[in-house]
């Protein structure tokens, strides 16, 4: 009798377990004061279940800056976004005070940091209006790679960009950005790292380029586009080409391998720089999409790559792998859900209670 009630009890352990509610959530490692705190999350709960998220601040003791209240949806997946603006810098950390079985990943720690420093202008922060501005300077760790600038005008409204700048190797830019009003401009910084920063440069001065022709910046046709990859999750990008040649480079710092489909339809590999500088591949465009894979040398690395694109007309990220990257994926394996053991320790329980009432 007393093997019989233990029994039943590890079947009811069992069930419990199979039972009890997942929840994961998913958050930067690192990210600059300033940028949104964006938490992406998964669960077993039902559909439209609230769920808190909280972010603390962690030093000698844990504070509660802000929680908020988000809902399953009807993929089971759940986000919300928290403003770190004037934040200080340091450890912190996002929850999700919820209980979850043994699989579940509750809690993310997150590093904020402030960039600002890798940035150093050497352009006038007030300039006078001549129908342009200069923005120039030096981001540090951007040797012989490049940065995105991108200008937004006295109402917000975009002006220019986002554009891919290069950088020499001295991690230097230049760049003149036509306008055509006097006041404050902001210029965001964002390279293969992430957010560096921003600058205010104020324009002043007799608004005289008010009839004729203004001057003009001739944008150079780079586009570019950025995500994580590993060598486990490498990432996918498709490449709307224009004609004649087209040269494609990642970002530095990280040793990236690309692969690409030659004219011949065989993959070619590509690994010459190591983490110093760039990759670098040329393909003849002939106005069709192209795709390439890019992905770290190292087995451990789990980076932000940017893949930048000249004479091109888009690059953006693949939404499915490409053929024919597609036949070297191996299958993803089916998970059997945990709610189907359910029946079978049913199936169990009733055959054991039958067995020893048949011995009686």
């Amino acid at each position: 009798m007393k093997k019989f009630v233990l029994l039943l009890m590890g079947l009811l352990f069992l069930s419990g377990l199979a039972s009890a509610y997942q929840v994961n959530i998913n958050a930067p490692d690192t990210l600059p004061v300033g940028k949104p705190l964006i938490v992406n999350g998964t669960t077993t709960f039902g559909i439209g279940t609230p769920i808190d998220i909280v972010l603390y601040y962690q030093l000698t003791t844990t504070t509660e800056i802000q929680r908020k209240i988000v809902y399953v949806q009807s993929d089971y997946t759940f986000r919300t976004v928290f403003d770190t603006t004037g934040l200080k810098t340091g450890m912190y950390k996002v929850e999700v005070p919820t209980n979850g079985n043994g699989n579940s990943v509750t809690m993310r720690v997150v590093n904020l940091i402030d960039r600002s420093e890798d940035l150093q202008l050497s352009s006038s922060l007030s300039q006078n209006f001549n129908g342009k501005i200069l923005i120039a300077g030096m981001i540090k760790g951007d040797e012989n790679s490049g940065v995105q600038v991108e200008v937004f005008g006295p109402d917000n409204i975009a002006i220019f960009g986002p554009q891919y700048v290069n950088t020499n190797y001295q991690g230097s830019f230049s760049i003149d950005v036509p306008v055509t009003d006097s006041g404050d401009y902001e210029v965001s910084f964002t390279d293969a790292t992430g957010y560096v920063g921003n600058r205010i440069i104020t324009v002043t001065g007799p608004q005289y380029f008010t009839t004729g022709p203004t001057a003009s910046l001739t944008k150079s046709s780079i586009v570019s586009a950025h995500t994580k990859a590993s060598q486990v999750n490498p990432a996918y990008f498709a490449i709307k080409t224009g004609y004649g040649q087209v040269n494609i480079q990642t970002s530095s710092s990280v040793d990236w391998i690309i692969e690409y489909v030659d004219d011949n339809g065989t993959i070619r590999s590509v690994n010459n720089q190591m983490d110093k500088n760039p990759e670098k591949i040329q393909i003849l465009g002939t106005g069709k999409t192209i795709y390439i894979k890019v992905y770290p040398y190292r087995t451990d690395v789990n980076s932000e790559v940017f893949v930048y694109a000249e004479n091109a007309s888009s690059i953006v990220l693949s939404p499915a792998v490409p053929l024919p990257f597609a036949s070297a994926t191996p299958p993803t394996p089916t998970k059997t859900p945990q709610a189907s053991i359910m029946p079978v320790l049913g199936v169990i329980a009733v055959s054991i209670i039958l067995a020893i009432r048949n011995r009686k």
